[in-house]
């Protein structure tokens, strides 16, 4: 994507433990891809990881940014928390798997199907996350007009 001129770039700033908001930037952005006329598949797939990972970054982050980036044939959501990290990815990977508290588990989320969705939405996915001081991921979805 290096050499790819890029369509749309903007970054949203997310705040841990504000579940009131939790799903706005998701939502901004398929609005904002909507507006671009990308396919609705597409914007499926990346309104979900964009969704799955705000809620990760409201659950467990203290604060998190999610950057967005549109390019002629792929769309690239990079998310950076700062947050407790994880200890086992390949753990938290799996599906079922989850570290939510009660309290987040009352509110409806916390399945444990988080990072799984993002993984299976994405055409690539990258992981990586330090304990004690966040997680970082970068999905991309590809589309053709």
């Amino acid at each position: 994507m290096a050499d790819e001129p890029l369509i749309y770039e903007n970054q949203f700033n997310v705040q841990g433990g504000n579940f009131s908001d939790a799903g706005k930037v998701a939502s901004h952005i398929k609005a904002i891809l909507k507006g671009f006329g990308i396919p609705s598949e597409a914007v499926r797939k990346t309104a979900l990881v964009a969704y799955e990972s705000e809620i990760n970054i409201v659950s467990y982050a203290r604060k998190g940014v999610i950057h967005l980036r549109l390019a002629p044939d792929q769309i690239v959501i990079e998310t950076i928390d700062e947050g407790s990290g994880i200890a086992d990815i390949e753990l938290a990977m799996q599906e079922g798997y989850s570290t939510a508290t009660d309290k987040i588990r009352e509110m409806g989320f916390g399945a444990g199907m988080g990072l799984a969705n993002i993984r299976n939405f994405s055409d690539i996915f990258h992981i990586s996350s330090e304990p004690g001081k966040g997680t970082s991921l970068k999905m991309i979805i590809k589309w053709r007009p």
